[in-house]
């Protein structure tokens, strides 16, 4: 995990690399969350880098675990930012 700050925001985030080896932007800020497999409206990424849907919470005896929101939910820049294949176009 790296320590960084968003180049459209300003907001500190960190890069969490996925078990598919590519590096995703989260909020720094790490965050309770429910596992919920199906039904889940939210996305976190574990510190290990797995995605996982769920829902969040603030009462951490509810919590499955600690893991950090996709940086992409929150960046009120995300829509700036080209995607890979609209670079290499």
């Amino acid at each position: 995990m790296r320590a960084s700050t968003c180049k459209g925001c300003g907001a500190a985030i960190v890069w969490i690399r996925t078990p598919g080896g590519k590096s995703m932007p989260c909020d720094a800020t790490p965050r309770y969350y429910i596992e919920k497999p199906r039904s889940g409206s939210k996305k976190i990424v574990t510190p290990n880098g797995e995605v996982i849907s769920c829902e969040y919470t603030e009462d951490p005896h509810k919590a499955t675990g600690t893991g950090f929101a996709p940086h992409w939910g929150s960046c009120r820049a995300a829509g700036s930012f080209k995607s890979r294949e609209e670079r290499n176009g």
